[in-house]
């Protein structure tokens, strides 16, 4: 299916995963992947990263829009560590 006009102009999308100083793993997405990483980094992203830095970006993935990222984060989230781990290596 081609692109539409909006869809040629809108910021990609993507999925991600921080892994914190206690080696969790966070999974979230964003269209400006750099500025969302520094947001976590400096505690104003999301409330469950806050005090458990330093953060790493270890795994991120475009996709073709918000649907489709919300859709991904939702399948990440299900899975258990260790799949996510090999997702991070693959």
């Amino acid at each position: 299916m081609p692109a539409t006009s909006s869809q040629l102009t809108e910021k990609p999308w993507f999925v991600y995963l921080i892994r914190t100083r206690t080696k969790t793993l966070y999974c979230g997405i964003t269209n400006d992947l750099e500025r969302r990483f520094e947001q976590h980094q400096v505690g104003k992203g999301a409330k469950y990263l806050r005090g458990k830095g330093p953060l790493s970006l270890v795994w991120s993935q475009q996709v073709v829009d918000k649907s489709a990222a919300l859709k991904e984060e939702i399948r990440i989230k299900k899975l258990s560590k260790a799949t996510k781990e090999k997702l991070i290596v693959s």
